[in-house]
């Protein structure tokens, strides 16, 4: 007798109210097992790969990929007392994943961590970026990993059973596969074109034929590019419509395109529209000759401790910034309006504001006073690589004290940067140029940065966001500073 159960959205961290289905990893039919890992959600703040909380056999799909859905909604149903024999697809499952398991009482925990996918294997990443990496194994509120049962199912090529099918490219030459059949003569489904879901509604629209065209994304992904190009091209990458479909759309140069809004995009458009309609701001600008500044990062670079960390300017900004924190303790602060009190935070978690595919994201480091400068070297990097694989966890995106806004990577020389929700100040670096400069009384070409300092004047006056302005500017001027007042 069936017992089927749901499995509903959960919270994945941090209170968030609602995810969007990204990629089913099963369908009806699939046997799953305890912590495999079943879909992959889009929330307000990062990608989260979700695991099955039950063994059994996936009766339905209750949401289909692209759809946003409310916490506490049912996703998929399981049936947790189906036998082995219950879905032959399944089986199969089921012994490559018994094949890859860790021996009884031999696994460790890095045994959790899966293998990188085989080679040739579809890991859709996010568009236009590098396929992420996946590094520890997702674990749940209310149920995570159990030893010795984890499994994951290998990835294989097209054809390869048992999969959902969805983010897979067509083997051979572009265009629909031909029919292949399976043990039982029965014709096997074609396979489905990797395509994230506004891509996939941005064909329909334009009437273009997914399984025709050849990725340029990550791992084969087709891009929004991919189908405007298709679009825009010869008439054979237009999909035929069928007799009693509506005609395809007509492309018109200089046409409308909507995209919904959603993610990281609305949460982060909810969050800079309360911190400016919330904490009024001040911004304060200095211009400073890093050439020092740019000299230390250099001399960095050759010490062994900080081999294969590439430490940037942003390394020495950070360093400067903690230790103005220190001086001036109230600029890391916080303002309680329910309370009515100023939260001075004797720690840093430091926020980077980072420039993603998905959005802008400011995750950050915690207790980043207390890295020794090796240690930020290695915690920005990582950071940075964590923030543009979309895998940052909801946990380093919360409970910032103080941001750093580097907009001289986009080549500009500075800006009115919005405070982080929750924060007192932000701290925006420009690019760094080089420009004529007045240098031991005589005019040389230095190499020149401007820093802009926006702070909650409800918190900070003038003075004291003056003072902290000044600080990083001196110790950038001159790093030596950073020694003698830290």
């Amino acid at each position: 007798m069936a017992d089927v159960k749901q499995f509903k959205l959960p919270d994945v961290g941090e209170g968030l109210t609602e995810a969007d289905i990204v990629t089913w990893k099963v369908k009806p039919g699939d046997r799953v097992s305890v912590n495999q890992v079943i879909v992959e959600i889009e929330t307000a703040k990062s990608l989260v790969e979700l695991p099955s909380p039950f063994d059994g056999v996936v009766t339905d799909l209750l949401v289909p990929e692209g759809q946003t859905v409310d916490v506490g909604t049912p996703i998929i149903s399981v049936d947790v007392a189906a036998d082995a024999g219950a879905a032959s697809a399944g089986a199969e499952d089921v012994a490559l994943a018994e094949v890859n398991a860790p021996s009884a009482g031999s696994q460790a925990v890095e045994d959790l961590v899966p293998s990188p996918p085989e080679e040739g294997a579809s890991e859709p990443g996010i568009e236009g970026s590098p396929a992420p990496k996946i590094e520890r194994q997702a674990v749940l509120v209310g149920y995570g990993v159990k030893l010795g049962t984890t499994t994951r199912r290998t990835r294989k090529g097209g054809n390869a059973r048992g999969g959902s099918g969805a983010g897979r490219l067509p083997e051979g030459p572009a265009g629909p596969p031909a029919a292949a059949t399976g043990g039982n003569g029965s014709a096997a489904a074609p396979e489905r074109p990797m395509a994230k879901p506004p891509v996939r509604k941005l064909a329909k629209d334009l009437g273009v034929d997914l399984a025709a065209l050849t990725g340029s994304g990550p791992e084969g992904t087709i891009t929004r590019e991919d189908v405007q190009a298709a679009a825009s091209g010869p008439p054979a990458a237009l999909a035929a419509p069928a007799a009693s479909a509506q005609p395809a759309l007509a492309v018109v140069p200089g046409g409308e395109e909507r995209i919904p809004i959603r993610g990281v995009r609305k949460h982060t458009a909810a969050a800079v529209t309360s911190s400016a309609f919330t904490a009024p701001h001040v911004t304060e600008f200095l211009q400073i000759d890093a050439t020092e500044t740019m000299s230390a990062v250099q001399r960095l670079r050759e010490l062994p401790e900080f081999e294969g960390r590439r430490p940037s300017p942003l390394l020495l900004v950070a360093k400067a910034l903690m230790v103005a924190v220190a001086r001036h303790p109230m600029i890391n602060s916080s303002w309680d309006e329910s309370a009515q009190e100023i939260v001075v935070k004797h720690y840093v978690n430091l926020g980077i504001a980072a420039a993603t595919s998905r959005g802008l994201l400011v995750p950050n480091i915690k207790n980043a006073h207390a890295l020794s400068l090796p240690g930020l070297a290695r915690a920005l990097s990582e950071l940075a690589a964590t923030a543009r694989d979309g895998k940052t966890p909801p946990a380093d995106l919360t409970g910032g004290t103080i941001t750093i806004t580097n907009v001289g990577v986009f080549g500009v020389d500075t800006g009115t940067p919005i405070l982080t929700p929750g924060e007192t100040a932000i701290l925006a670096l420009g690019q760094v140029k080089e420009a004529p400069w007045v240098h031991q009384g005589a005019l040389a070409v230095r190499q020149v940065t401007t820093l802009a300092l926006s702070f909650d004047h409800r918190i900070v006056d003038g003075d004291l966001g003056s003072a902290v302005l000044r600080d990083v500017g001196a110790m950038l001027t001159d790093p030596l500073r950073m020694i003698a007042w830290g």
